[in-house]
């Protein structure tokens, strides 16, 4: 949890770097969604993996009093009726004075009913792709080789 704000704010935001990669792989331009964007961040969850109710719905309140256009927030796994959860609440106080809440589907996929986030006044979102492949080529045991998808990059994880 320590620095996920800070990684989400970049997603939007976060400048260009060109040449960007993870080791020499997928080189190219990296840049948040809109670079040009300002940002207002709350801090709502604290020392412990919950975060508060109260701490929610006062980010929540703090926003719509700052006048953003978009609230987006990165916390999932909360209360499935949301009627009762602070993040359907705050977002419902949130829609009401015109401004959208986006928010996350959760981690706890891919199985039937985990999506969190599900008023319908949130927009909720998942994780994505990308638009390329890493191929690397694997060698198997009887010499046969096969060409396959894989992020690994670098000398020979064992010899068979």
């Amino acid at each position: 949890m320590v620095g996920h704000g800070t990684h989400t704010a970049s997603t939007a935001a976060g400048t260009v770097v060109p040449d960007a990669s993870l080791f020499g792989i997928a080189k190219g331009m990296a840049r948040g969604a809109v670079p040009s964007a300002r940002l207002a961040v709350y801090k709502v969850c604290w020392a412990s993996d919950d975060c508060a109710d109260m701490d929610i719905l006062a980010a929540f309140e703090a926003a719509i009093h700052d006048g953003v256009d978009v609230i987006s927030i990165s916390i999932g796994g909360g209360n499935p009726n949301y009627v009762q959860d602070s993040i359907g609440i705050g977002s419902f106080h949130a829609m009401r004075k015109g401004i959208i809440t986006v928010a996350s589907g959760g981690n706890d996929g891919p199985f039937m009913a985990t999506v969190a986030n599900t008023a319908p006044w949130i927009v909720t979102v998942a994780a994505s792709g990308i638009d390329r492949d890493f191929r690397s080529t694997i060698q198997l045991g009887n010499g046969k080789n096969f060409s396959v998808v894989s992020s690994y990059f670098g000398t020979h994880i064992c010899s068979a």
